[in-house]
């Protein structure tokens, strides 16, 4: 016997797919037009690590997906969540706010995993809280270490390049008993 599908019901959800796909083409484009130099203006990827909101290099980040299921990997740091099949590559997910402070946790509703550009090096994907999308930093005020954008919405630059040179972001094992 069949099972009968209400289309109307599943039209929102597929709307909604649609609609993300569309928006991750576009950042998509973008990306590649700032990594080409093709891009009139320099912008960098928007997001949220737990309560903190960073910029991110788009020369520096790369696929942006919906988190999936993790296969986790003992004796690794809290940080560590395990590993993400992400069409086919697998990647080692960090979930960021945690790496910053024990106490905290990228995970939520709107969490999303962004991929480290191939360029890196590293096969890994950070959890971060919220992609905001594009922001231009050139357009925001200088805060000392900050900036603030017209909203009033501090910004800290975050260098991936950086974090993956730091010794304790590449020791993800537990220290040896």
């Amino acid at each position: 016997m069949n099972a009968l599908v209400d289309i109307g019901a599943l039209a929102p959800q597929a709307n909604r797919r649609t609609r993300l796909r569309d928006y991750q083409a576009q950042l998509l484009a973008r990306m590649q037009a700032a990594q080409s130099g093709a891009a009139d203006a320099h912008h960098q990827l928007g997001v949220a690590i737990g309560e903190q909101r960073y910029l991110l290099e788009l020369t520096e980040a790369g696929e942006i997906v919906p988190p999936s299921q993790l296969a986790g990997v003992p004796l690794t740091q809290p940080w560590y969540l395990g590993l993400a099949n992400v069409r086919g590559s697998l990647l080692g997910v960090i979930d960021l706010a945690r790496y910053f402070d024990p106490e905290a946790s990228a995970a939520g509703p709107d969490a999303r995993l962004v991929s480290l550009a191939p360029r890196l090096g590293f096969n890994c994907a950070l959890l971060v809280t919220r992609v905001y999308g594009l922001r231009r930093a050139a357009a925001m005020d200088s805060a000392g270490a900050m900036l603030r954008d017209a909203e009033g919405q501090d910004w800290a630059p975050l260098s991936l390049a950086a974090l993956v040179r730091e010794e304790r972001f590449l020791h993800v094992a537990l220290a040896s008993l």
